[in-house]
């Protein structure tokens, strides 16, 4: 179905500015509707003299006439005489149209929608009336709201210049309506805006008194009289309720100036909803805190270790109590970073660098000398992959510097690479040392890392891991200018992610 904007493009010569007011006064028009208790729609006219309906929206206050959508079709014959009538008068106009779709007569009110003092456009309310009932006190007074408003889409004087910031959360009709004077003086209150007063502590009846009497936004109807623009505020009134109040002034051209009649206010309770965040914010607090507590607890069994290990006399007992030392913080380092992250999502390029420092301080010696590297960013990961996936990464690093780079080598350089897509993050680690053995197999290596490492992607992380020599096609692709067929080792790992 075409937009607004697309259809005006297409079938009229409104400039920019115009086709921008049509666009905000279709973005709060769901208000007119529900005022007016009828379906709206707006016609626009083009070239030829030929009507089409640009938009149309559903009263969420009465029963729809149309069932189907009309917008992009041509007008009526009948609709084209009302639409005539209106653009020639200028002013708004009542006729009877023949709708197809209930096959009989229904009414039309075309009400000219102004702007910079042209007439761009004509917005409809049409309806059957139901001559077997009696409208009450609340339809009456919304309709006398409805024909207000009319009067100033027909005076250029609505939609706001300023539009409605938030009109998409803001309160509707239903919601609750209350009707003031120019002074703020409660005229008319629905049930339902009589109903969250009671919610505010406010038993009395409500009309004849002003909104400072109250003692409920006074200040929202002020700042909406004041600017001559709808206002909207979320107010706490008490320590248990808290109102979305959305004010909106009525206006009247009076000689050369605009002055304010009256205002609407339309109320929701939101204290639920504002209940439940508070419950959200406390609860990822207190996630955080746990995070902060597990990575302090991690901390203290890593320096435990650490003292154990300088009571160590055998080399190969101090050296597994390293790794696992290294391996422990790690995983604090996942939660350190959880405990600074709203939610349960870390960005894992900031696990990735302090990792690479961890493993600088632990591995790095004058007599092998090795930079480490990093490229991309991994995007965002739950912690259940990247606390695995942390673990894999610190376990390729430490085997890459071990047996790409034994004691007495000249040192080189091992890149981390990190790209990924909707479906999987994909890690690269790669290393210009020492080449991996011809008749290595990385399915059956029986060392401890890569047994940690194959049981971790393939199991938990239910990815897939590849380790094998460089080739030469593989240097000017990783970018260490060293690789080559006989030097270099190459591990490409896959993890699938949950897009959701």
């Amino acid at each position: 179905m075409p937009t607004l904007v697309e259809l005006a493009n297409e079938h009229t010569n409104l400039d920019d500015e115009a086709i921008d007011h049509l666009s905000t006064l279709v973005s709060e028009w769901g208000m007119l509707a529900d005022f007016s208790f009828a379906d709206m729609l707006l016609y626009l006219r083009d070239g030829s003299g030929k009507w089409m309906t640009s938009a149309q929206v559903r009263a969420a206050t009465g029963q729809t006439l149309y069932q189907a959508d009309y917008v992009n079709a041509w007008a009526s014959e009948s609709e084209t005489i009302v639409l005539d009538r209106c653009l020639a008068e200028g002013e708004i106009v009542t006729g009877e149209i023949f709708v197809q779709a209930i096959g009989g007569p229904a009414n039309m009110l075309a009400i000219p929608v102004r702007f910079n003092g042209n007439i761009i456009a004509i917005l409809t309310r049409e309806w059957v009336t139901d001559n077997a009932r009696r409208p009450g006190q609340l339809e009456s007074t919304y309709a006398d709201i409805f024909t207000r408003l009319s009067e100033m889409v027909a005076a250029g004087l609505y939609p706001f210049a300023s539009g409605v910031a938030d009109a998409g959360v803001a309160p509707r009709v239903g919601d609750g309506a209350i009707v003031l004077d120019a002074t703020t003086r409660v005229r008319y209150a629905s049930p339902n805006a009589v109903s969250a007063l009671h919610r505010v502590g406010v038993s009395t009846n409500a009309v004849g008194q002003t909104l400072a009497e109250l003692g409920v936004a006074e200040s929202v109807a002020r700042h909406s009289f004041e600017r001559r623009e709808p206002v909207i505020e979320e107010v706490e009134q008490t320590a248990e309720v808290t109102l979305l109040i959305r004010s909106i002034p009525l206006l009247k051209q009076v000689g050369g100036s605009v002055e304010v009649t009256g205002g609407v206010l339309l109320l929701r309770d939101v204290s639920e909803l504002r209940r439940r965040d508070r419950l959200l914010l406390t609860k990822d607090a207190t996630i955080r805190e746990i995070h902060h507590r597990v990575k302090n607890n991690l901390q203290t069994i890593s320096s435990l270790l650490r003292l154990q290990a300088r009571r160590l006399t055998s080399d190969e007992a101090k050296e597994a109590v390293s790794e696992s030392v290294r391996r422990i913080r790690t995983i604090a380092l996942v939660h350190e970073t959880l405990s600074r992250e709203p939610g349960e999502d870390i960005a894992f390029i900031e696990i990735v660098r302090p990792l690479m420092r961890l493993v600088e301080e632990g591995l790095q010696s004058k007599d092998r000398p090795v930079r480490f590297e990093v490229k991309g960013d991994g995007a965002r990961l739950p912690a259940t992959v990247a606390t695995p996936l942390s673990v894999v990464i610190l376990e390729l690093l430490q085997n890459a510097v071990d047996h790409g780079f034994p004691e007495g080598s000249a040192g080189g350089h091992v890149l981390v690479q990190l790209t990924h897509d909707d479906d999987a993050l994909y890690v690269r680690v790669s290393n210009d040392g020492e080449v991996l053995a011809s008749d290595f197999n990385f399915a059956t290596a029986t060392g401890l890392g890569l047994s940690i490492v194959r049981t971790l992607v393939t199991t938990e992380l239910a990815g897939t891991i590849q380790m094998r020599a460089a080739r030469d096609e593989d240097a000017k692709e990783i970018g260490l200018p060293t690789l080559s067929a006989t030097r270099g080792t190459v591990v490409d790992l896959r993890v699938p992610v949950d897009a959701s």
